[in-house]
């Protein structure tokens, strides 16, 4: 029986933001494929079960790196929540696709030794649109895996009467529900988009990836509706949608208590570990 092995680590950069992940697999030398879990909005790393799936991939013979968007709100020394609201406030989707860009380079760095046969992606919601980007923009990602994804960032913008009033305002506050923190996002979030959204397109990005893409769904999904997976489906050129009933968080929550997988979660587990294998 081999160890499961945890190994954390900080990417700084000059001009960027610290990228804090972990890394999680069986000790062992064999080469294994490599999988990039991006979490999504008001999301980080550790959130809900995030670890225990990590476990579980890295138990079924994969390597499976998580990290913090460099501008999620977290920090090095608490990357759990949002206590850098400045840093929250300054994201956008194009800091996003570059932290990716980040994470690959240091793989590329092979810092722990280790040896990978592919490499894939994995995003859940909001992550799961930038797992969308990074999959078709960088070659070194095989296969796509969506939990919950959008599949149009335009789409999650509030109506124009409240875009010209956080144009007027620079800054507009979403409240999280479970800190009861307002999260301020200044007006230029908007305006990077306007600026790249050639760059930002889901639609054409997965209409150019090549790999296989399989969509999880849940069909009770409140947060991301369920249309975004037929809309992803239609687009993929090798898609495979697995749906079922269940929430936009496949059953888990933050903090989560419990040391089982809910369900609905471990069931996606299940069908990506033979979608990949």
């Amino acid at each position: 029986m081999h160890d499961l092995i945890k190994k954390e680590f900080v990417l700084e950069s000059t001009g960027s933001r610290p990228i804090v992940g972990d890394l999680t697999y069986i000790n062992s030398n064999q080469e294994k494929d490599l999988i990039i879990f991006c979490h999504g909005y008001k999301g980080f790393k550790d959130w809900g079960c995030w670890n225990l799936m990590a476990e579980k991939f890295a138990n079924s013979g994969f390597h499976f790196l998580k990290f913090n968007f460099s501008h999620n709100g977290g920090t090095i020394k608490n990357p759990i929540d949002f206590p850098d609201l400045k840093a929250f406030s300054e994201n956008n989707y194009s800091i996003e696709v570059n932290d990716v860009s980040r994470i690959i380079d240091f793989i590329k760095s092979n810092k722990f030794s280790l040896n990978y046969k592919q490499t894939h992606i994995i995003g859940h919601s909001r992550g799961g649109g930038i797992a969308c980007l990074a999959a078709s923009k960088f070659k070194e990602i095989k296969n796509l895996i969506t939990l919950a994804s959008v599949s149009n960032f335009g789409e999650r913008f509030p109506n124009q009467n409240e875009i010209e009033k956080w144009k007027k305002n620079g800054v507009r506050y979403v409240e999280n529900m479970r800190t009861k923190q307002m999260l301020p996002h200044l007006y230029q979030f908007y305006q990077n988009y306007l600026e790249n959204q050639k760059e930002l397109n889901i639609e054409t990005a997965i209409k150019k990836f090549d790999g296989r893409f399989l969509i999880c769904h849940g069909t009770m999904d409140m947060a991301v509706n369920f249309k975004n997976s037929l809309n992803l489906l239609k687009w993929a050129k090798n898609g495979r949608l697995f749906d079922l009933r269940t929430n936009h968080t496949f059953g888990a929550k933050h903090p989560y208590q419990s040391k089982d997988i809910p369900i609905p979660l471990n069931e996606v587990i299940d069908e990506t570990i033979r979608f990949l294998l």
